[in-house]
């Protein structure tokens, strides 16, 4: 248990960070643009890949049907919410400190949790009578890894082990089933890099063991894999925080560009390409305004 307690307390998986994150993502409520009967969950999709967490919550809770089961919006609000603690928390990690004086955090730790039992549950469920299920494999995978981002990145808590093995093995099976599947193939090459580059020697084999060359390559090519547009973009934001951590900043900064390109309201693409001198897609178009 302590080994994968360091693993998450040492730096958190890096599909649900960015090299820039620092302090809240956005310091005032943000409401969808569009009247709600004309949204769907790609819109809150969006809102989360422009870094504005609060935004993307909103609108996935707004979007549920009641009585209906949504494995993708319940794996999509988790992920929202789980950036917006992770804001809230990260700046002081005293293990417990910020927590103690943060009013709005026990209502978002328990809309978390409603939301990853929720959607663990239903993939199990399905999982029972469809041990194959490749979407119920993926997303069962998905929602653990959460769970276990935030008990022991922000929360400080070591716990998590149960979802941690579940989240390999349901991610294996996926990948055995179908090896393009490029959301599955990003969260495990991430799991793969942390636990290889973040890990002592001696306690990797407790957790599965990594491989960070195996890793960097398998981001690289499920960033070039088709797939749908979220897919990819899940795979470049990836593909970007690999490359800075391996300090490849001329490729990390190709990428930034291109993401910037599709959204250009994110703060943190935009500090990156700040620092490297460069005007984001935003500034630009303000400029030529």
């Amino acid at each position: 248990m302590r080994a994968i307690g360091g693993l998450v307390v040492a730096v958190c998986l890096g599909a649900i960070t960015s090299p820039l994150a620092s302090g809240p993502a956005q310091s005032a409520p943000e409401h969808a643009a569009l009247p709600i009967d004309h949204q769907t969950l790609t819109d809150a999709q969006r809102l989360f890949y422009n870094a504005r967490y609060e935004a993307a919550g909103v609108l996935a809770l707004a979007l549920r049907v009641p009585d209906i089961d949504d494995l993708a919006n319940d794996e999509l609000r988790s992920s929202a919410l789980l950036f917006q603690l992770k804001a809230l928390l990260s700046p002081n990690r005293d293990k417990g400190g910020t927590l103690k004086n943060c009013g709005t955090c026990p209502d978002l730790i328990a809309e978390f949790l409603s939301d990853v039992h929720n959607g663990q549950n239903l993939a199990r469920m399905t999982l029972q009578s469809n041990a194959g299920d490749e979407a119920a494999l993926f997303f069962l995978g998905k929602l653990d890894l959460n769970y276990v981002w935030l008990q022991l990145g922000p929360l400080h808590r070591r716990t998590g082990w149960d979802e941690y093995w579940e989240a390999r093995r349901s991610l294996d099976a996926v990948l055995r089933q179908n090896p393009r599947h490029v959301r599955a193939r990003v969260a495990r090459a991430w799991i793969d890099y942390i636990v290889d580059t973040k890990m002592p020697w001696g306690s990797r084999w407790l957790l599965g063991g990594g491989n960070r060359k195996q890793a960097v390559a398998d981001i690289r090519e499920a960033a070039q894999m088709e797939s749908d547009f979220f897919s990819h973009v899940e795979a470049e934001f990836a593909l970007w925080d690999m490359e800075v951590r391996e300090r490849d900043v001329a490729s990390a900064t190709d990428v930034a560009r291109r993401l910037a390109h599709d959204f250009p309201d994110n703060r943190e693409l935009a500090a990156f390409l700040g620092s490297r001198g460069e005007l984001t897609v935003s500034k630009t178009r303000s400029s030529a305004e």
